[in-house]
């Protein structure tokens, strides 16, 4: 594959003989640094240099013979500019056919004519294309070998792809399909607006408005269960599910991860973690996602995602899965790590514009498309406070809207020291949006209320990041199977004998572990237990210690 991503030479010539010597001398001397590609057929080169280009790859130097049946040279040579305007462009001749080389070097902007015989090369053909490689080099910038989605910036659809992308730590590049490059890479896929956003992959296949499971799919990314039953399954890929996976794994229990979306959770898609232990200089949710997937996987732990658990229920101590491809997993203990979700902006037309303006969470998404703009940062936690932070390397002007009056009871103070810090930086105490506005692409105003005073006023605003609230991911468990608190949350432990009529849940004599649900075998860890810490290491514990108590629970059963 190494060598596939080489700068190309493409030669033609329609006489077999004449194109062998020139593969061969051109193979002698340039195939360490470029790949040769020969041909006898002009068209075959041209849809040849069409291909190329699709796949993401670049022609260095075209070398053309002048007299072929199919097309002259030059012509050959002016319709392949088309594709790579910087290749070089070299003519081969006979003496007779001279002028019209001559012709070509304004025609064309060829760079050069060889005549041929070329022998012997060392002296007639290695040091002109040495000179023209050396020159096309200076200013050759290789494109980006990855993932490309062409879409328009305001598109939810687009949105919702970058942030599945990001958030599953796989590197892609946006394209705008308004830039210049952006509508090349439409013709030359051939592809209408219909099919944004467009994945373009690296091999140059194209995927017309893929759904996540499809992407994944492409991406070899697992989304079916290998086996039939497992000791333990981890329902969730945050800081909780992926420490619980980590202990599973490495103590021996054959261990399934289940994600719906993307692993890290809330905490994958920080900008920056500062208070975790062991990192003095902070470490990025991404980064701390990259690391315990590693070890995840090192483990042995079968993951896959994306796939959500529709039901669960208990048969003969064995607890089955649904997934929502309808497929069922068996398994001898669940542990519950679905964490949280940000609450919904409830403005008017904030939901109008999700995707298009109004963001929840994804500030390391949308950053960049946020140069030189005003925007603003809904909610006064950790994680609002970290995301205004990033965005401040980009936006012209950041406002943190709160409902109290300032940060202190809900953010930490080395975040809050950091935020009084930063000039473009805007604490408003005492607000809350109202309405969101705009056109019918993208936010443009915000309406805002004085909670003091009841006053509102409208000011201009190009983007919206929302960190309110905390929801917990368990609207799939069936009320009543596992129990859950008034705001939703799972009741594990002491909680489940804390009143008489809760203790009726309970089934067995022995009370509940720590982390156990009404369900025995059934635990919770992290974000979505009522009364977690609401922090990646408490997470991270809890995670590790569930792991604890599935072994003591498979010891009694």
């Amino acid at each position: 594959m190494a060598n596939d991503k080489k700068p190309i030479i493409l030669s033609v010539d329609d006489d077999q003989q004449v194109l062998r010597s020139l593969k061969r001398d051109l193979r002698n001397h340039f195939k360490d640094a470029y790949r040769i590609v020969s041909t006898t057929s002009a068209r075959e080169a041209l849809e040849a240099t069409e291909e190329i280009k699709r796949k993401g790859e670049t022609i260095a130097l075209f070398l053309s013979d002048q007299r072929m049946p199919e097309m002259p040279g030059v012509e050959f040579l002016e319709k392949a500019r088309v594709f790579f305007p910087d290749a070089k462009r070299t003519l081969l001749t006979a003496y007779s056919d001279t002028q019209a080389a001559i012709k070509a070097i304004n025609d064309v902007q060829l760079d050069y004519y060889l005549l041929k015989p070329w022998d012997p090369p060392e002296e007639k053909l290695y040091p002109v294309l040495d000179e023209l490689l050396e020159d096309w080099q200076l200013g050759y910038r290789p494109d980006f070998q990855g993932i490309k989605v062409v879409g328009y910036q305001y598109s939810p659809k687009s949105h919702d792809l970058k942030d599945w992308l990001a958030s599953n730590l796989k590197p892609y590049q946006w394209v705008d399909a308004h830039s210049e490059k952006g509508e090349e890479l439409l013709a030359l896929h051939h592809c209408n607006n219909k099919e944004l956003p467009l994945v373009i992959l690296e091999d140059g296949a194209t995927l017309p408005a893929p759904s996540p499971a499809e992407l994944a799919e492409r991406l070899g990314m697992s989304a079916s269960v290998a086996e039939d039953l497992y000791d333990v399954v981890i329902v969730g890929g945050g800081p909780a599910g992926m420490a619980a996976a980590v202990y599973g794994g490495s103590e021996g229990l054959k261990t399934l991860l289940i994600e719906s979306r993307a692993p890290g959770g809330q905490a994958g898609t920080s900008s920056r973690i500062e208070n975790y232990l062991g990192f003095p200089s902070g470490i990025s949710g991404a980064e701390l996602t990259r690391r315990a997937m590693a070890q995840t996987l090192r483990f042995g732990v079968e993951v896959v995602t994306p796939r959500e658990v529709a039901d669960i229920r208990i048969q003969d101590n064995y607890k089955i899965l649904t997934l929502d491809d309808g497929s069922e997993v068996k398994s001898r203990a669940v542990i519950l790590t679905t964490g949280v979700q940000y609450r919904r902006l409830e403005a008017e037309g904030a939901d109008t514009f999700s995707g298009a303006g109004v963001y929840y969470g994804a500030a390391m998404t949308e950053a960049k498309s946020c140069a030189d703009q005003t925007i603003y940062v809904v909610g006064g936690g950790n994680s609002a406070g970290q995301g205004a932070v990033y965005l401040s390397k980009f936006a012209r002007e950041v406002n943190i809207l709160i409902r109290k009056n300032d940060l202190s009871s809900s953010m930490s103070s080395y975040l809050i020291d950091q935020i009084e810090g930063i000039s473009n930086i805007r604490v408003m105490g005492f607000r809350e949006i109202v309405k969101v506005c705009g056109d019918e692409d993208h936010v443009e105003r915000l309406v805002i209320q004085n909670l003091q005073d009841g006053s509102t006023y409208e000011t201009p605003a190009d983007a919206v990041f929302i960190f309110i609230g905390a929801r917990p991911r368990t609207g799939w468990l069936e009320r009543g199977k596992i129990l859950t608190d008034g705001r939703g949350f799972v009741l594990t432990g002491q909680a489940l004998v804390a009143t008489p009529e809760l203790r009726k849940s309970w089934p067995l004599e022995r009370p509940p572990f720590l982390l156990e649900t009404c369900q025995p075998g059934v635990f919770a860890a992290g974000d979505v237990r009522s009364g977690a810490m609401n922090r990646v290491a408490s997470a991270v514990g809890e995670g590790a210690m569930a792991i604890k108590f599935v072994h003591e629970y498979l010891a009694e059963n």
